[in-house]
């Protein structure tokens, strides 16, 4: 069988690139952008002034500059939103037609490893080579990992990061300076109690619309945030994980994957 290789049309390429790139997206962003040396890939976020997750995004580290591999829905409104954010910095903020690939089971020449979860798989921008697996592919792996895609499964400008799993998935830097949204989301890692988490789960027969109620017994135990082919994503209370779960009338089995510690609550 062909290595799987998948174009994920659903993202998009922006290059930052001057002087100040690194400092400037550095003070955006939950990674550290100072410390990224070219050829590394790092993953992060842009936050709501409020600490929630606006998009997720993977930083490039180039020789010129940065490339940022972003949702593609979100790259012309994000190109906007960081220009008027520069003011005097000397940083140019571009849109790209590079295309970004994914790349699981074996890395091919040019794919880096993607810094999410050790196995997860490799990643690519501009890659020429042949594609031998959908997009609905790379999620459907991602997916039996437990892994989050934030445009996919977090509700935007309502889902803390620590709640989509970036403080578990190599997303949050808590060791560097500010960036937007810093204090709510340092204030839950020092809690120390994660009250919600996006969680994967398994159902049979149709797949529950995002919105729909989990309950355990008739409590609200979490709401579905994605389903497809009998695998879903759904943000769940951790207090309330213990006992038979539901959406709309049916069993379903919530998963804790081997990477996420044992519930909080």
């Amino acid at each position: 069988m062909a290595m799987p290789i998948a174009r994920l049309n659903s993202r998009a390429v922006i290059t930052v690139t001057g002087p100040d790139a690194r400092h400037f997206l550095n003070n955006l962003l939950t990674q550290n952008v100072e410390t990224l040396e070219a050829g590394a890939l790092r993953f992060g976020a842009l936050l709501t002034p409020q600490g929630r997750l606006m998009l997720d995004l993977f930083i490039w580290g180039k020789e010129d500059g940065l490339w940022l591999d972003v949702p593609a829905d979100a790259r012309d409104g994000l190109v906007q939103r960081l220009a008027m954010y520069k003011l005097r910095a000397d940083v140019e903020i571009t849109a790209s037609d590079a295309g970004v690939f994914a790349a699981w089971e074996e890395a091919p020449e040019g794919f880096i490893a993607d810094p999410r979860l050790e196995g997860l798989g490799h990643r690519a921008i501009g890659f020429s080579g042949e594609t031998t697996a959908s997009e609905d592919d790379w999620h459907a792996h991602r997916a039996t990992l437990g892994v989050v895609e934030a445009a996919f499964d977090a509700p935007k400008d309502k889902t803390y990061p620590i709640e989509a799993n970036f403080d578990l998935m190599n997303g949050i830097d808590f060791h560097k300076g500010c960036f937007v949204g810093q204090e709510t989301t340092s204030r839950m890692k020092r809690r120390g109690t994660i009250k919600n988490r996006i969680l994967p789960f398994s159902y049979e027969g149709e797949a529950p619309a995002a919105g729909a109620e989990v309950l355990n017994g008739e409590l609200r135990a979490g709401e579905v945030t994605s389903a497809a082919n009998g695998r879903g994503m759904a943000m769940m209370r951790l207090d309330r994980m213990e006992g038979t779960l539901s959406v709309d009338g049916r069993a379903i089995s919530v998963i804790r994957p081997d990477w996420v510690p044992a519930f909080e609550a």
